[in-house]
């Protein structure tokens, strides 16, 4: 059937190759979210990549440590540009973006919430005010976070 077939092209789109070095790794491209402003994708190699609509620019963020499958994203535009990332490891990683706009963040921000999900993180969702981020697993937790952008810390 017609459908097979277009499951599989789809399905030739959702990984790309990178270098390591001096070899090349297969990228699958994992979870993604969009707004009017940006598209984000998480990888199977921690990389979260974030298309800007506007500037028609990528940029790449790295979770650091140790090579965790992002899981699930989600995009938040309020009076700060917000994007979570979640992994298979229960890691919740929060980016407070840069703004071109005057009185905004300058500076890339991140925050980590560990230690609290002991299963794959698989679902993000924010308050509409960017204050809080709701995480869930697939064990069935939900964590609460509150986000206190102007004290820059995660309460």
């Amino acid at each position: 059937g017609g459908g097979g077939e277009t499951k599989q092209k789809t399905k030739q789109f959702m990984h790309l190759q990178v270098q390591r070095g001096f070899r090349s790794v297969v990228v699958y491209l994992t979870a993604v979210d969009s707004s009017r402003d940006f598209v984000a994708v998480g990888s199977s190699i921690g990389m979260l990549y974030l298309y800007c609509r506007r500037l028609a620019h990528m940029n790449k963020y790295s979770l650091e440590g140790k090579c965790d499958a992002i899981t699930s994203v989600r995009l938040l535009s309020c009076f700060d540009d917000l994007v979570a990332a979640g992994t298979a490891s229960g890691r919740v990683a929060i980016f407070q973006l840069v703004s071109p706009l005057p009185g905004r963040n300058k500076q890339l921000r991140r925050f980590d919430v560990v230690g609290l999900h002991k299963g794959t993180v698989t679902s993000l969702s924010w308050s509409a005010n960017g204050m809080k981020l709701f995480s869930g697993d697939d064990k069935g937790r939900v964590v609460f976070s509150t986000l206190d952008l102007d004290q820059t810390q995660l309460l």
